[in-house]
């Protein structure tokens, strides 16, 4: 919001000062979307991962409580096996999103929570840059003024007003542009712990999934049947139910 006085004619941030301030806050702008993104993408990730293997459990369950499990004890020792290998896979699962939750989703929070001090810095400095252009306005004013006496004295009040303000700005301005690149750069250490956490998670989640589910083929695959048997044979069974004449167009 521009001040009534307006801008002063005198230059009192260099346009270099201001590009670079600019720059700068722009890559931390751009910092800050990416980690909240990021943070948002990874709870809905663990989200859906714990959503996955709950259904994989409430399927398992489902079939083993189906009555051909009563009738079958192929079937049911089949359906016995993939219910215990979907809880522990839940149970793995849990765990891998437990330990993403404490070293990337945490972490990522942690990270974002400091923006709103850095974004309230920069408006201070703001405030204090429009301080200081105000009363720079004012005490050129007085300076394009015949020298009378009070003229004269309300110049030195203006320039003395003006000092503790540009003083104000210079500071802040000189500590965001040597803290704002330190903290960009501060990035790649804060989050590469994190991201080698999330790597190893993942690694010895699938590593287990392999395991469990090698044992499950063992157990289950006795015909030791190809995809495209299984395909055939299934194809097979449903041509016979077909034929039924329950099922057979009028």
């Amino acid at each position: 919001i521009p001040f009534k006085l307006g801008q002063p004619k005198k230059q009192i941030v260099s346009k270099t000062v201001e590009r670079d301030f600019e720059r700068e806050y722009e890559k931390l702008q751009k910092l800050e979307e990416q980690t909240k993104k990021l943070h948002k993408d990874m709870k809905k990730s663990t989200d859906a991962d714990l959503a996955m293997s709950k259904a994989a459990v409430k399927i398992s369950g489902d079939l083993l409580g189906n009555p051909l499990c009563e009738q079958d004890q192929a079937f049911l020792e089949s359906m016995t096996a993939l219910d215990t290998a979907m809880k522990r896979m839940d149970a793995f699962n849990q765990e891998k999103v437990n330990q993403i939750q404490k070293t990337v989703i945490d972490p990522l929070k942690k990270y974002s929570s400091v923006f709103p001090s850095l974004n309230m810095s920069v408006k201070r400095r703001e405030q204090a840059l429009q301080d200081y252009k105000r009363l720079q306005s004012k005490v050129e004013k007085y300076e394009e003024k015949e020298k009378t006496g009070p003229i004269m004295v309300k110049l030195h009040q203006a320039r003395e007003e003006l000092k503790p303000v540009r003083e104000e700005f210079e500071a802040k301005n000189k500590q965001l542009l040597d803290e704002m690149p330190k903290f960009y750069n501060s990035r790649i250490d804060y989050f590469q712990p994190s991201f080698e956490a999330l790597i190893r998670a993942q690694v010895a989640y699938f590593t287990e999934m392999h395991t469990i589910f090698t044992e499950l083929t063992d157990q289950i695959d006795q015909g030791g049947l190809t995809d495209e048997q299984r395909k055939q044979e299934n194809e097979s069974k449903l041509n016979e139910l077909r034929s039924l004449s329950i099922v057979a167009d009028d």
